[in-house]
């Protein structure tokens, strides 16, 4: 975890150091830093994620009602939502955006892109209801 504070702090002072420079090249070696960021941090999580999780599985079966199976429970609402979430914020973005070009051509078609944007943000609410399912169903 400390390395990625680290690595995280890093990328904020270079992101700076590059936004204080202010030549035409910046956005190219942002883009760079934060794709190098992103290679590191992502395995350096699930590094810590993994050395992490019996330690949390094993205070979530504290109760001597509760077994082992109750931990990954408790995982998988949390990846059921998470996911569904990340799902939705992308597909309302691209849903939306298009929505947004089309509106401006023919401003009749706003409730039926509204339509689709809501059917996009559904995906969210479908995740929270398997949550609520694995974990009190």
């Amino acid at each position: 975890m400390i390395m990625t504070t680290i690595l995280v702090i890093a990328t904020i002072a270079t992101g700076l150091y590059f936004l204080n420079k202010g030549n035409h090249h910046t956005g190219l070696k942002i883009s760079k830093a934060l794709r190098i960021n992103l290679f590191v941090f992502i395995p350096l999580l699930l590094g810590a994620l993994t050395i992490l999780m019996p330690d949390a599985v094993r205070a979530a079966t504290r109760a001597p009602e509760e077994t082992s199976a109750s931990g990954l429970q408790y995982i998988a609402a949390a990846l059921s939502t998470g996911l569904a979430t990340i799902g939705a914020g992308y597909a309302v973005g691209a849903v939306g955006s298009s929505a947004l070009g089309a509106v401006s051509e023919d401003p009749k078609i706003l409730g039926k892109t509204l339509i689709f944007v809501g059917l996009a943000e559904g995906v969210a609410i479908y995740g929270l209801i398997v949550s609520i399912f694995i974990l009190f169903v």
